[in-house]
C-alpha cells in the first residue's frame, strides 16, 4: 500500500512537471512577409504618396501654371525612378 502511494505521488509529480514545461513553450512566431509582399506594399505606399503630392501641387492656390507644370515634371521623374527601382527588386 505504501509503495503504491509513493508511486502514485511520484507519477503525479512527473506529469505535473512535464505539463508545466509544455505550458512554458512560446507560441510560434508569425510568418514573415515574402519579398514580393514587401515590394507590393512599398508600391502601394509609393502610389498613395504620389497621388497625395500630385493633388497638393494641383490644388495649390498661389502656384502658377508653369510652376505647377515644373513641379509635376519633377514629381513624375522621381516617381518613375523609384518605381523602376522597386520593379528591379522584384
Amino acid at each position: 500500500m505504501n509503495i503504491m502511494n509513493k508511486l502514485f505521488i511520484s507519477t503525479l509529480l512527473v506529469l505535473g512537471l512535464s505539463m508545466n514545461v509544455c505550458a512554458q513553450k512560446r507560441p510560434p512566431l508569425p510568418p514573415h512577409p515574402s519579398k514580393t509582399e514587401l515590394v507590393d506594399a512599398k508600391m502601394r505606399e509609393l502610389d498613395k504618396r504620389y497621388n497625395t503630392e500630385k493633388k497638393l501641387i494641383l490644388n495649390h492656390p498661389l502656384a502658377t501654371k508653369q510652376m505647377k507644370r515644373d513641379q509635376l515634371k519633377a514629381l513624375n521623374k522621381r516617381y518613375q525612378s523609384e518605381k523602376r527601382l522597386l520593379r528591379s527588386l522584384k
